[in-house]
């Protein structure tokens, strides 16, 4: 309730008091205020009860796509920010960042911008693949190892579908060594995701 009351207080003032702000507690009410296709913008955090802002992200795509929606979350891991940009999320701003951040972001919309947070945008630039590695179909030279032991245990821990936390404290290593090899894993296997790395 209380980062509802920020956004809706932050969005008021970008907007003005003649704007519609609606504010719902679940996927589901966000489809029945959302059905008469009255809104323009929808914030979506990605942790709702029942359905997952994801699923409402998607949902949004295939019924009202004229509807954009920014992502406004705590969660912060590769795979929930590929899922949302995937879904068709337009920005991704996270909840921790201080009101003037927030401001600034949503008042790129009006100038068609996508507002994404720092921090994310370079973990989305890091999933991205170098343009001189190798080929995913390339074959590694006789006696060359592509990833080390400890990458493989963790590309297996992965498989079994631990998150970099669970991972993390499976190994006992933190959370950001994990998320940095995980991100070599990517880069070596010339992939971007998980799923593709398994």
């Amino acid at each position: 309730p209380a980062t509802q009351l920020r956004l809706q207080r932050l969005l008021g003032a970008i907007v003005g008091d003649d704007a519609r702000i609606d504010i719902a507690g679940s996927a589901e009410q966000a489809r029945t205020s959302l059905a008469a296709d009255l809104h323009r913008l929808v914030l979506v955090d990605i942790s709702l009860p029942g359905e997952s802002g994801i699923g409402l992200i998607a949902w949004l795509q295939r019924e009202h796509p004229r509807i954009q929606a920014v992502v406004v979350s705590s969660w912060a891991d590769e795979d929930t920010i590929l899922g949302a940009i995937q879904a068709g999320a337009i920005g991704y701003l996270l909840k921790s960042a201080d009101d003037l951040e927030l401001t600034l972001s949503l008042k790129s919309l009006q100038r068609g911008g996508a507002p994404i947070d720092p921090g994310i945008a370079r973990r989305i630039l890091e999933m991205l693949p170098v343009r001189n590695q190798v080929p995913a179909d390339a074959e590694p030279a006789p006696g060359e190892q592509v990833l080390t032991p400890r990458e493989t245990d963790i590309l297996q821990l992965v498989a079994r579908g631990l998150s970099n936390r669970e991972i993390a404290e499976a190994i006992a290593l933190s959370r950001l060594t994990i998320e940095s090899h995980t991100r070599n894993i990517y880069r070596k296997l010339a992939v971007r995701s998980r799923t593709a790395a398994v």
